[in-house]
């Protein structure tokens, strides 16, 4: 039997295809009509299908049933087809449908991340607790859009007004360096692969950082996180083992969480490092995450494993043409 790997076109599709395309699979890319033009001129994607709105997708379920399409999720199937996407999704996908009810739900992220036993950031459960510096991260995966600062009570209550009644977290906000962990869980091997590093360009607290203070101090404007681009990282040998038994520990909590199921596939944990050399785990991202496009020819750490480039799009297709070989696609499908 033949499948065909399926992705939005968006986000980390063109990594997901190529990877795909690399490991003998057919390659299918869902595009909105702006969009569609793009994505046909690249020889690794043997077809476009084009929609009005992304949201179509669920009108022609059927029919990728009937072409044996696995769906690839990436950060914007949440974005474009809504938070309970998963629960409405029937055309096979790659990775567990229940993890991301933990992805998507701020407060038992912390408490799986705690189960996991990572350092965390305090948690305040309301607003007249804060006594320190703040981030309110709204749920959802938006690219870091929404998050704001807060110094006390009085701050918070004037800037979460925008936000009418959406969800949010407030977390202590941490002085270290933003770095993000790109793991791959196999099932199939029963192993964590480390697949990159990465730091994200934020628009605009990245800018309104390089403004000398004699002038920043008189600006009245307020920082915002809204992903823009990453670039990579190669952190120190002697944390390399820390990183690998943080995205161990998270693998076991989640299928004691989660029983029969668990995390696998790829996943990214994003964390602050502190002074004294501490993981600080500000959240968990349980699918390829964006960052991973830097690495489309491999990085430092998969290198050490493979003699190949090997990306987390093309990782992916490794485990699912794995499974087919060992008869075991039922384990990692949902």
């Amino acid at each position: 039997m033949k499948y065909t790997i399926a992705t939005l076109a968006s986000h980390s599709a063109l990594q997901i295809l190529k990877g795909a395309k690399d490991e003998g699979f057919e390659t299918l890319a869902i595009a909105t009509r702006d969009k569609a033009s793009f994505y046909k001129r690249f020889s690794f994607i043997n077809e476009v299908i084009e929609l009005d709105t992304y949201r179509d997708l669920f009108k022609i379920e059927n029919k990728l049933k009937q072409r044996n399409v696995i769906i690839i999720p990436h950060g914007s199937f949440v974005a474009y087809l809504g938070e309970d996407y998963e629960k409405k999704l029937e055309v096979p996908q790659y990775g567990s449908k229940k993890v991301l009810t933990w992805e998507g739900d701020r407060l038992k992220q912390m408490k799986w991340l705690e189960e996991s036993n990572l350092l965390l950031p305090k948690l305040y459960n309301q607003a007249s607790s804060i006594d320190q510096l703040v981030i309110v991260k709204l749920y959802g995966a938006k690219g870091g859009s929404g998050y704001f600062l807060a110094a006390n009570q009085e701050d918070f209550q004037k800037k979460i007004i925008k936000f009418k009644k959406e969800k949010y977290i407030i977390q202590q906000y941490l002085v270290g360096t933003p770095v993000y962990l790109q793991y791959f869980y196999s099932k199939m091997e029963n192993r964590i692969e480390l697949m990159g590093i990465d730091r994200r360009y934020e628009t605009n607290v990245d800018g309104l950082s390089r403004i000398p203070y004699q002038y920043a101090k008189s600006i009245d404007m307020e920082p915002t996180y809204t992903v823009i681009g990453n670039f990579p990282i190669v952190v120190r040998e002697s944390l390399l083992p820390e990183i690998y038994a943080m995205g161990e520990r998270v693998v076991a909590a989640s299928q004691k969480l989660i029983p029969g199921q668990g995390l696998y596939g790829p996943f990214c944990l994003e964390t602050i490092i502190t002074k004294n050399q501490k993981f600080y785990c500000i959240e968990i991202s349980c699918r390829i995450v964006a960052g991973t496009n830097l690495f489309v020819n491999g990085s430092p750490y998969t290198d050490l494993v493979y003699n190949e480039p090997m990306s987390t799009g093309k990782r992916i297709a490794r485990e699912i043409k794995n499974a087919i070989r060992l008869n075991r696609l039922k384990e990692i499908l949902d």
